[in-house]
């Protein structure tokens, strides 16, 4: 690729105070400023929505259905159980999107259309250094990511303790989106989408295959890090025997399971149990078989692991933001000239 060219400030440029780069920032993308207003507006909307009356008419929803026993065509409140799923779940899917989204705006917008249409560079000619450009377009976005990220988190827990107990279907801590939703987590993602973007933004230079690219890599950094996550913190085993049988007795994120052998040792993940006869009889059998064993987090294991992973995934955002400063320093250095 082709370096990218400083332009060197002309005489009569004045170099700019950092809140007036800041309001020319904001009013240059003030179109993505208000869809992320509507978008966190909205969904605090929804979230105390879900947490009261939604939650209300659920819990007694299900009331009914449970003082109806086994009287045959008991009347119930079905439909507030099914509008309280549907609501839930596109709540949560809409948060777990955001790092995505955050990525794609930052890759095709951020970055990568001002380097392809030249508005970075006429930047530059005004007293802006390509450093502070960047780093205003990775402060910026960075401060309003987190302020709405952190506040809906902060809603979505209170709208899903509000159902703890009281709505049989509720989902469980350990949940993909629940998890993610209720902790830090969220915010560390959406601002490592941000930083994804960027950088895909400062290596393409060009705005769709930059959103495609930053979208790819906050897609590898959501994956890997729920990849690694069970193993950032020290699990939880619990045996049973044979007669107990496999017993999923743990509420919680499963990090291994299977068979103890008569030594002490683990078969991990061997689908069989004490219900089954024939050919499951005689692997436990030949295995020497006297228990299982299951290795996974508690709920006490929560905030240790939301902050391990946050940890994590704010290190590699780190690295990204480090990454991307260096690639513009390397491509807006001025070339040495011979005498």
């Amino acid at each position: 690729m082709t370096a990218l060219t400083a332009p060197a400030a002309t005489g009569t440029a004045h170099t700019h105070g950092s809140p007036r780069l800041t309001r020319w920032l904001l009013r240059l993308h003030r179109s993505a400023l208000l869809v992320w207003t509507v978008f966190v507006l909205l969904g605090s909307a929804l979230l105390l929505w879900l947490a009261g009356p939604l939650t209300d008419a659920a819990a007694e929803g299900w009331r009914q259905y449970n003082a109806c026993g086994t009287t045959p065509r008991c009347s119930y409140d079905q439909d507030a159980i099914l509008f309280y799923k549907s609501t839930y779940n596109y709540v949560a899917a809409a948060m777990a999107g955001l790092p995505f989204l955050v990525a794609a705006w930052a890759g095709a917008a951020l970055t990568g259309r001002e380097l392809e249409s030249g508005t970075a560079q006429l930047a530059w000619t005004q007293g802006v250094s390509p450093t502070r450009w960047l780093a205003l377009r990775l402060a910026v976005p960075a401060v309003a990511v987190t302020a709405g990220a952190s506040l809906l988190v902060l809603l979505h827990h209170r709208a899903w303790s509000a159902a703890q107990g009281r709505i049989d279907t509720g989902k469980p801590w350990h949940d993909v989106w629940t998890f993610h939703a209720n902790g830090p987590t969220t915010v560390a993602l959406a601002l490592a989408g941000l930083v994804a973007g960027a950088l895909a933004g400062l290596v393409l230079r060009r705005t769709l295959p930059a959103l495609l690219l930053g979208l790819a890599l906050a897609a590898g950094v959501w994956g890997t890090a729920q990849l690694l996550m069970p193993h950032l913190w020290p699990a939880v085993t619990e045996e049973t025997s044979l007669q107990q049988g496999y017993g999923h007795l743990y509420s919680g994120i499963q990090v291994d399971h299977g068979l103890i052998t008569a030594s002490g040792g683990h078969v991990p993940k061997l689908e069989c149990y004490t219900t089954v006869s024939g050919g499951c009889a005689r692997e436990l059998e030949k295995l020497d078989a006297v228990g299982y064993y299951s290795t996974y987090h508690p709920v006490s294991h929560y905030w240790p692991l939301q902050l391990t992973t946050g940890a994590l995934v704010l290190a590699v955002a780190g690295l990204g933001t480090a990454a991307a400063f260096w690639l513009l320093r390397h491509r807006t250095a001025t070339p040495r000239t011979t005498a």
